[in-house]
């Protein structure tokens, strides 16, 4: 199995062009919830994190099967 660089940038290139998008369309709204985010405790982070690693890996999964 090959290392596809292209593919790997162009997957770099748009999970920055998705993470960018809170920014552009409402900034203020965007400051506010990373305030709130800041006084969750690090339980709850912590299973917010473990289940969007989840998510991620199950989407990854998905588009190799689907490949």
């Amino acid at each position: 199995m090959d290392f596809n660089f292209s593919l790997f940038f162009m997957a770099l290139g748009l999970a920055c062009c998705i993470e960018a998008l809170p920014w552009l369309v409402a900034p203020r709204r965007f400051r506010e919830m990373l305030h709130q985010l800041g006084e969750l405790p690090s339980e709850q982070l912590r299973m917010g994190g473990f289940l969007m690693l989840a998510l991620g890996l199950g989407v990854c999964a998905a588009g190799r099967h689907l490949m």
